[in-house]
């Protein structure tokens, strides 16, 4: 048996169990769990996607390094859920069960984070452009705006050097990022209105009080028609509090005489036509010119109820 790169009881280490008789076998066990096949760590070490990708590394050609959903998600941004391990390899390789391989490309923009090699957060939203749709490629842009990874100006600024396939969309994707938003929620809502051709809101607008503290925040607004559309959660009607702050924000809306539309998750993931139906309604009623619907936001928005008067 080849003797356990252990630097220490948290870090995950390669073994080998050549030799081994079933006694040591079941003992090591009984102390340690498997990451992947060979690399191992204590049982008392909770498991984080950073000790994943120190794991996945361990297992790596020298020059790799952490990509696509790994590296999105340990920049703090919001990506669909995938159990894989995201490495980029030099040369491509084949690894064990739990591991995505990855073939580097031309000028990938590599940095060090949290002591891990990994695309740098731009390059992660470019690379991501060739996984992911339009919708989840700016969701992922607008959270690593607002963990100030880069700012929408910076970010289509090397979006517009991207070159190979996909790179429309990256372009596309960057010129839709902004910053201010909340919560993904909030950047599919926002999607769902522009990608219908209706005019883009204003993002994160914040009434202050006389001490420059914030009274209000609107997710989208068109001010100028004194209309608010607004992504509610779940916090809103499990917290007491906040329903109570919701409370006092609607009757100063009403004495503003500002109108707030209300906008659920069902809304956006299963009745998005519907919904635009409301937005449009909102728009007419506050007297806003609302021009023709496009019909690009059925591609990323499919509506899953039959039935339903759609807009025209």
């Amino acid at each position: 048996m080849r003797p356990a790169d252990t630097p220490g009881n948290d870090k995950p280490f390669l073994r080998s169990e050549n030799g081994e008789d079933q006694l040591s076998a079941w003992r090591f066990r009984r102390a340690h769990r498997a990451l992947f096949r060979g690399v191992y760590v204590s049982t008392e070490t909770p498991v984080t996607l950073r000790l994943l990708g120190e794991a996945a590394l361990l297992l790596a050609e020298p020059r790799s390094f952490l990509s696509h959903h790994t590296a999105a998600r340990l920049w703090g941004g919001v990506v669909p859920d995938d159990a894989d391990v995201h490495v980029t390899y030099p040369r491509m390789r084949a690894q064990c069960f739990g591991i995505a391989a990855h073939r580097p490309k031309a000028r990938q923009h590599v940095v060090s984070w949290m002591g891990l090699p990994m695309t740098a957060p731009a390059q992660t939203f470019l690379d991501m452009s060739h996984l992911l749709g339009l919708v989840d490629v700016v969701v992922l842009g607008d959270s690593l705006v607002r963990k100030r990874r880069f700012t929408p100006d910076e970010l289509v600024a090397l979006a517009e050097h991207h070159r190979g396939p996909y790179s429309r969309l990256a372009r596309r994707a960057a010129r839709l990022v902004r910053a201010g938003v909340d919560s993904p929620m909030e950047t599919r809502l926002r999607l769902l209105i522009v990608l219908a051709g209706l005019p883009e809101p204003e993002v994160d607008h914040r009434v202050y009080d006389e001490h420059g503290n914030v009274l209000f925040r609107y997710d989208l607004s068109y001010l100028q028609w004194r209309l608010i559309i607004e992504y509610d959660g779940r916090q809103h009607a499990e917290s007491e509090e906040q329903w109570h702050q919701d409370i006092n924000r609607d009757e100063q809306l009403d004495d503003w005489e500002l109108r707030r539309l209300v906008v659920v998750a069902k809304d956006i993931h299963r009745t998005p036509g519907r919904t635009l139906t409301r937005i449009v309604r909102a728009m007419t009623r506050q007297g806003m010119p609302v021009p023709m619907l496009t019909d690009e936001w059925r591609r990323h928005f499919p509506t899953r109820e039959s039935g339903i008067s759609l807009p025209a």
